[in-house]
């Protein structure tokens, strides 16, 4: 994740060099199980103890911070408190310095920044320039990290954000890259359209490289030392990258034999990046959440890879704790709604999150640490994360629609050539969101996964344009127009006018002369030239052309009834009413998870009537219903799911559950969370407790607040937390 501002300034290494000479487990199941992770620097503390399954060790560098151990003794801390422990690593950036200082081979590498036109190098906040991963870069990865991190007996590694920054690509390592990929010299991109594209296929292709490289070698080296190790990559969504201009190896990563899965990097920062509807830009964080996730999800859900969701209960740029409890409710509901992933990191970085000082408001510069309400609610809602179900229920809306992306939706975002803009990805954006607008789930499609045929279940409408990507490869047409042939319906929007449509590719080279690459896709659809707008059959299916770029549909105010119209038309025809409404929902097991859009006609609140725990609130009251506003989200227990209520346990918690027994009239557990925090449990109890006890490990009774519900037949109680455990007794 991104921790500071890039600064394009030459910070203290570049001064200190040049004056040097030359899928899923309950939580009382076995520790293995990895469902939840969180990712760390630092060794264990009591006051960071989140009790997920997997501790994420990040960096090998010794004595690490504050921290005076080595990278082997912080792994041990981890696991005498019985986690599993896993590694992870910046390879785009990160603690460096040995490689480009020397100390690694004997030579500078200096050269090997990613540098911008203006001859800037640019920096990962103070530690290492953003990498031109070369060959040698990878080999000291290989020795210099992966071997020592399997040689601690870690099996499972995370290399994160493989990223090229679009606006570099001027730096002599790149320039010797390019000579060697393409076999002629290096082309600066700022002056045409092709070399832009050359460029970025090229930063495209050295993480790939770099990704593969590495991984490949892990799984070898394990090997020899009877391992099976497991290699991940953490990344932003395709949607955020490709709207920060970065350049990443993405969706192509996970048909990789050495790749193993992916944590979906969404939080926050991400998805509060402003983006165009109805004429205005603005932050749309659940909308832009749910986008980013479902990015993230389709891109491995046809190659089966593991996927890990994570949320942030906090972001990297300072805010008030207000605007964080906000936009974090936003962001987990949003990977609520994905059913089929039940993986979580759920935080990353607990030091910042616990320790760190943020504001009291949004108008005061006075800073706290995370407030006890604040702290408790984040608690109750990581926790439930240990239990979340996968599920083959459907959020709630029509189901069946997508839209096309691929990995060249970041080859064309910077710069921009003769006067063509995509202001903020709005023609991705605008496929998408006149719909999610209106409560329909849209997905999204990569298609780089096409040839696989899990990418087409359920898929009853796929839109696309090549007004902001190109198709790498001729084959994904193939793939395209059987699945219309055998009844599918695409809707392409685009007037094909950008100057990325003529750069030299497939599509015009050898055998092809198109002067687009939907002339390609169209022709294999059965149409002829000129390709205009309208309907046309092809198999048992349909194509519509809409002449119009999808930017176009949210630019401007009240710009997308033609679009929305027909999507609607073609829907109906086949599968019944297109439902528009103003919220999702959806139900996983005990769960309920409610969001409302805002920006909709209908400006009614959602409904929910039955008996629920407020997962949201840090007071975790019984509920007989639940109102939800335009613009928020609920995360509801639904106690009435609940198949054995004769049965005590606990329903919700913020703190992490061990040792549970049942006797006649009695119940026994231990709660176990970060020491400074406050636990409060809602528990199910055949009757109301005559006798609490609350007692922490050495035994000495604890202050705690309980009250009785009749009508849920809980218990609610409330402690302070310790990460030792705190043994709690019921007797009825």
């Amino acid at each position: 994740m991104r921790k500071t501002a890039l600064l394009y300034l030459i910070p203290i290494l570049l001064t200190q060099a040049c004056s040097q000479p030359g899928q899923q487990e309950d939580h009382t199941e076995s520790p293995k199980s990895e469902k939840t992770a969180f990712q760390t620097s630092n060794p264990w503390k009591p006051v960071t103890d989140v009790r997920a399954d997997v501790a994420i060790v990040y960096s090998v560098k010794d004595h690490h911070g504050k921290a005076n151990m080595t990278f082997e003794e912080r792994v041990q801390t981890w696991r005498e408190k019985g986690y599993t422990t896993h590694f992870m690593s910046g390879i785009a950036w990160g603690e460096y310095q040995d490689y480009f200082t020397g100390e690694w081979d004997g030579e500078w590498h200096l050269d090997e920044g990613q540098v911008t036109q203006k001859g800037d190098t640019l920096w990962h906040g103070h530690m290492v320039p953003y990498i031109v991963p070369s060959m040698n870069f990878i080999q000291y990865m290989k020795e210099k990290v992966i071997k020592r991190v399997i040689d601690a007996g870690i099996d499972a590694i995370y290399l994160e954000e493989p990223e090229f920054w679009a606006k570099s690509g001027y730096s002599e390592a790149f320039k010797r890259e390019w000579k060697e990929y393409y076999g002629f010299d290096w082309r600066p991109q700022h002056e045409s359209a092709e070399n832009t594209y050359l460029s970025n296929k090229l930063k495209y292709h050295l993480y790939y490289r770099a990704v593969e490289e590495c991984f490949s070698y892990a799984k070898e080296y394990g090997k020899t030392k009877g391992m099976d190790v497991r290699c991940y990559v953490p990344t932003h969504s395709l949607v955020n990258y490709s709207q920060w201009m970065i350049v990443s190896p993405e969706a192509s990563l996970a048909s990789l034999p050495s790749v193993d899965g992916y944590i979906a990097q969404v939080w926050t920062g991400t998805s509060r990046e402003p983006n165009y509807y109805n004429g205005q830009a603005k932050e749309r964080v659940f909308e832009t959440a749910f986008l980013e996730y479902g990015s993230m999800e389709s891109m491995t859900a046809p190659t089966g890879r593991k996927m890990y969701f994570l949320t942030d209960p906090i972001e990297d740029w300072p805010r008030d704790w207000a605007d964080y409890k906000k936009n974090y409710q936003a962001t987990f509901a949003a990977q609520l709604l994905y059913p089929m992933v039940a993986n979580y990191e759920v935080m990353p970085w607990p030091d910042r999150i616990y320790e760190g000082l943020y504001r009291t408001s949004a108008d005061s510069e006075e800073k706290a640490k995370i407030p006890r309400f604040y702290s408790t609610q984040m608690q109750v809602m990581i926790n439930t994360l240990n239990d979340m179900p996968i599920s083959d229920n459907k959020v709630s809306g029509s189901q069946g629609i997508a839209v096309l992306m691929s990995n060249s939706l970041m080859f064309q975002r910077f710069p921009t050539h003769q006067g063509y803009d995509d202001p903020q990805l709005s023609n991705f954006y605008g496929q998408a969101l006149p719909l999610l607008k209106r409560g329909v789930p849209v997905k999204t499609v990569h298609i780089e996964n096409v040839s696989f045929p899990r990418t087409w279940d359920n898929l009853n409408i796929l839109v696309m344009s090549y007004s902001n990507m190109k198709p790498m490869q001729e084959k994904a047409h193939g793939h395209i127009a059987d699945w219309v042939k055998n009844g599918g319906t695409l809707v392409y929007c685009g007037r094909d006018e950008d100057v990325f449509q003529s750069v030299q590719e497939w599509w015009n080279s050898d055998a092809h002369s198109f002067k687009a690459p939907s002339e390609d896709l169209f022709q294999k659809l059965g149409l002829k030239a000129p390709f205009e707008a309208g309907e046309f059959t092809y198999g048992k299916g349909k194509v519509v052309i809409m002449r119009k770029d999808p930017k176009e549909f949210i630019l401007e105010e009240n710009n997308d009834e033609e679009y929305i119209q027909t999507i609607q038309e073609l829907y109906e025809a086949k599968s019944g009413k297109l439902e528009f409404k103003n919220h999702f929902s959806l139900t996983r097991g005990p769960y309920e998870i409610i969001s409302v859009v805002n920006e909709n006609e209908d400006t009614a609140p959602f409904i929910a009537k039955g008996k629920f725990i407020d997962l949201f609130d840090p007071e975790i009251p019984v509920l007989d219903k639940k109102q939800v506003q335009p613009g928020e989200q609920a995360f509801l227990y639904n106690i009435e799911s609940v198949s054995n209520p004769n049965t005590p346990q606990v329903l919700a918690t913020a703190a992490r559950i061990y040792d549970e027994k049942v006797a006649k009239n009695e119940y026994t557990l231990v709660a176990k969370s970060p020491l400074n925090t406050t636990n409060v449990m809602r528990i199910l109890l055949p009757g109301k407790p005559d006798s609490i006890a609350i007692t922490n490990s050495s035994g000495t009774t604890l202050a705690s607040t309980s009250s009785w519900d009749e009508g849920s037949k809980t218990c609610f109680l409330s402690f302070e937390n310790n990460p030792e455990g705190i043994h709690i007794k019921l007797s009825w």
